[in-house]
């Protein structure tokens, strides 16, 4: 943790809410991120990111250093997504498509990039909660096994299978439009 992070917590935990802004303006970023992988939604994953850092504030006493403060807020907003989805109960589609497409692609490439997300979005959906949780933090946001399980709130062993059943799952998925480009 670095010295002025460490200093804002500190000063955050005696109610300095200009301290706390400091670490929503250092986090936020990658918590929609995470939040929006998990929910599909532009606004359920700010709604996330709000509900995220009000918990933090309130329970920020409680934050004992074990995990790093990010690991600490991801897990904070991965419950808070689980919790909505779970709430929820219905299907939901991912907004920002546009990272499986750079560049100028050809109609090829355009109409199997369609093909892929029409797959994707409905697997993603079938995924269990922990193996959406560990496959979005994993390898959308970058996030280490030893984070995960921290996150989560489970063994490193069951985050790492979380992940791979959810790469097995996926790739079952995807395969009829794989072979079909090879």
């Amino acid at each position: 943790m670095e010295p002025a992070e460490h200093a804002a917590i500190g000063r955050a935990r005696r109610g300095d809410r200009e301290a706390f802004r400091v670490l929503v303006d250092t986090h936020g970023r990658a918590l929609f991120r995470l939040a929006f992988r998990m929910t599909g939604n532009q606004t359920d994953a700010e709604d996330m990111v709000q509900e995220t850092f009000l918990k933090a504030w309130k329970q920020i006493a409680k934050f004992d250093g074990r995990a790093s403060f990010s690991t600490w807020l991801h897990r904070i907003c991965a419950n808070c997504s689980l919790d909505h989805i779970r709430a929820a109960k219905r299907k939901q589609g991912v907004e920002d498509l546009g990272e499986l497409v750079s560049g100028s692609p050809s109609p090829e490439r355009l109409a199997q990039s369609s093909e892929i997300v029409a797959r994707l979005l409905p697997a993603l959906d079938e995924l269990s909660e922990m193996e959406r949780a560990a496959f979005v933090m994993r390898h959308y946001e970058g996030v280490g096994i030893e984070e995960i399980s921290v996150a989560l709130g489970v063994q490193p062993g069951a985050a790492k299978h979380s992940v791979f059943r959810a790469v097995q799952k996926l790739r079952r998925a995807l395969e009829p439009v794989m072979s079909a480009t090879r």
